[in-house]
């Protein structure tokens, strides 16, 4: 019976894994292909045979938008937790003729934390004037039990 244990207890501590799991989504280093790409020599077939389809097309300026994020897990005492260690953004700009004009790309350091302000707003009327206590006062005349009752 002990050697079932001690077996059991060595093949879950044997399929445990140390290396950290990573999930990828969006396209993979873009920021190696980045370089490949040519400011007023590649064109949007070219770019299609490098990169592949854009992740979002815009129609207001012809910009094509490629997204790399990549989340990897932390620590078994984060209880699953996932970080950010990759955030890829690659914006390309076209002209009329589908040649490139502009490209940016930007990385995890570029994101920028949203605060909110924890201000609440107070209102503007208060509860002791004189219309309020009319309206209130009309309202349980309205709702008084020996009305509705027939």
């Amino acid at each position: 019976m002990k050697k079932i244990i001690i077996y059991c207890l060595l093949l879950l501590t044997l399929s445990c894994s140390i290396n950290k799991v990573s999930k990828t989504h969006g396209f993979r280093h873009i920021e190696n292909k980045y370089d490949k790409i040519l400011l007023n020599t590649s064109n949007k077939n070219d770019v299609r045979r490098l990169i592949g389809p854009p992740s979002s097309i815009s129609d207001f300026n012809n910009s094509w938008i490629y997204i790399e994020r990549k989340k990897t897990n932390q620590d078994l005492f984060k209880l699953g937790k996932k970080k950010i260690s990759k955030n890829n953004i690659l914006i390309l700009d076209f002209n009329d003729r589908g040649i490139l004009t502009y490209k940016k790309l930007l990385d995890i350091n570029d994101m920028k934390e949203i605060k909110f302000a924890q201000k609440n707003t107070s209102k503007k009327y208060e509860q002791d004037n004189l219309v309020y206590n009319l309206l209130s006062t009309l309202r349980e005349k309205i709702n008084a039990p020996t009305r509705n009752k027939k």
